[in-house]
């Protein structure tokens, strides 16, 4: 059978476990499975772009922001900003007096984007990230993930049935098949992202 949608993932998981009495539980299932996704695979289709108006020194970020990839300054000459720690960014807050002036570096904190020095003025930015798997519902019923992995999707969701299954030999199995799909997704995006070697490029000194 087919898993294109939500309703078809449900009722697949709930083929293959073979136990009707845990159909209530397969959406649970399904949750889990997409915060596993969103931790093991690193894909070109989940990053995204996002703009914004910098004039203060914090800044909110996506509500589906799993990590950052670059954060630049567009306004005139575009210009990365440096990804530090929160205490470096202290650190420097303290030695120069918590000064203004053009934004050089940013932290993650508190849920928010820290920016340093804070703006003098308004600064337009880019921020490239990676976001979480958009979770799937009742309304929700597709996304990237599912239609292009599905087969990750179904051995995620399964796997969590496990304290329902207790010693159940097919544990290893889908455990062992999930991780074969995570394993391919992320070997499918390096590809695509150099060449289609899969190798990243090795620059000799001379």
């Amino acid at each position: 059978m087919a898993i294109t949608t939500y309703a078809e993932l449900q009722s697949n998981v709930t083929d293959f476990l073979n136990r009707d009495d845990l159909a209530s539980v397969t959406p649970t299932f399904i949750s889990l499975a997409e915060s596993n996704l969103s931790r093991d695979i690193r894909h070109w289709r989940q990053e995204k772009r996002s703009t914004a108006e910098l004039d203060t020194q914090y800044s909110a970020i996506p509500a589906d922001f799993l990590e950052a990839i670059r954060f630049y300054i567009t306004s005139g000459e575009s210009r990365p900003l440096e990804l530090i720690s929160q205490f470096q960014l202290l650190d420097r807050k303290y030695k120069r007096a918590n000064t203004s002036g053009e934004p050089a570096y940013y932290a993650i904190t508190a849920g928010e984007i820290e920016i340093f020095p804070a703006p003098a003025g308004t600064y337009t930015a880019e921020l490239y990230y990676n976001a979480r798997i958009e979770p799937l519902s009742d309304s929700n019923t597709s996304n990237w993930m599912l239609e292009y992995f599905p087969d990750a999707y179904l051995y995620g969701s399964l796997i969590h049935s496990a304290p329902y299954l207790k010693d159940d030999a097919r544990l290893q199995i889908w455990a062992a098949l999930y991780q074969s799909a995570i394993d391919a997704i992320n070997a499918e995006s390096e590809k695509a992202k150099f060449g289609g070697s899969g190798r990243r490029m090795k620059i000799r000194a001379y």
